[in-house]
């Protein structure tokens, strides 16, 4: 089903905490793009009661398909008709679902090294939604599922203002098997896997989708180096990207946000490399030399990982 005057969207795929935000404002500098960040109950809209994120071709009924593009062509609408930029993390488990409901999509695809990602989203563990973040999720949310959210709010606020629990009940990617996982597992293998299982499934479905239809980078490669990566995005989303944009970009990303994990007890990082360690290699990421004077086996030799189209090597 298409809708009428929806201008294709472009999705950013990627983990929680891999970068996705400050992309997500390098690309709203274009003036003829609006960012809309994160309206998860929007894609739950098929099934709020399932445990996991995991959704597929099949969940894209044609109810669901006409209630989520006449969402986004209310947003694109209230917002001078400009062209939708989105990005929803737990989307990374779901490719497929977003491919089916919008086929006209533009895609990109962004990974960040997993200790930098393992390290945010342990302290994203600890903390419970905000009001301001409950307004949000419930400004997307219908009124027949409001009651849904309401529940998880109030377990959130139980467990950690009431019981004071070190972790909220759930953060992140919930891939199938989390809550089993959480039963018997530490909080650090079960963020590397969600890591690992959600950058995996999502290269996977994105190389489906055939040559030509990703771009594909690193957030190192974007703090480190901006003007090309960020040229690239914009070329491939069919935008101009010209000099005041390159500036205003570099202007407003800060390199040195890359070694915060070292709080983070090494000997612990070290027993999860194996949760990591495949996708690291694809993603041409080394073992820290700290690491592995822990204990760990360092990954391959890694080669130069070039961001663009080719770079989604699919395991199937």
């Amino acid at each position: 089903m298409m809708t009428t005057g929806l201008r294709p969207p472009i999705f950013l795929i990627g983990n929680y905490r891999s970068g996705t935000t400050i992309t997500q404002k390098l690309i709203g500098l274009h003036p003829d793009i609006v960012t809309w960040d994160e309206p998860r109950t929007l894609w739950l809209y098929a099934d709020p009661t399932r445990r996991h994120d995991e959704f597929g071709e099949n969940d894209a009924t044609e109810k669901v398909v006409r209630y989520i593009r006449t969402r986004f062509l209310e947003y694109q609408s209230r917002h001078g008709n400009r062209q939708i930029m989105e990005n929803t993390p737990s989307n990374v488990l779901r490719v497929p679902f977003v491919h089916e409901i919008f086929p006209e999509a533009i895609f990109l695809y962004i990974t960040r090294n997993p200790f930098s990602c393992i390290s945010s989203m342990e302290i994203k563990w600890q903390r419970t939604k905000t009001l301001k973040g409950l307004k949000r999720t419930l400004e997307v949310t219908p009124v027949t599922q409001i009651h849904h959210y309401a529940k998880s709010f109030i377990k959130q606020f139980i467990t950690k203002k009431i019981l004071g629990k070190k972790y909220t009940p759930s953060y992140g990617p919930r891939y199938k098997g989390i809550e089993q996982d959480l039963k018997d597992c530490g909080k650090l293998t079960v963020i590397a896997r969600q890591w690992a299982r959600g950058n995996r499934k999502a290269r996977e479905d994105l190389a489906r989708l055939g040559t030509g239809r990703v771009f594909s980078f690193r957030y190192e490669d974007l703090m480190q180096d901006p003007e090309p990566v960020l040229r690239g995005i914009y070329k491939h989303c069919g935008l101009d990207c010209d000099d005041n944009i390159v500036r205003a970009a570099k202007e407003m990303i800060d390199p040195g946000r890359q070694q915060k994990w070292l709080r983070l007890d090494p000997n612990e990082l070290a027993a999860i490399i194996p949760e990591v360690r495949d996708e690291m290699e694809i993603y041409r990421y080394e073992v820290p030399s700290l690491l592995v004077e822990n204990g760990a086996r360092p990954t391959r030799a890694p080669l130069a990982f070039q961001h663009g189209h080719p770079d989604i090597p699919s395991s199937g």
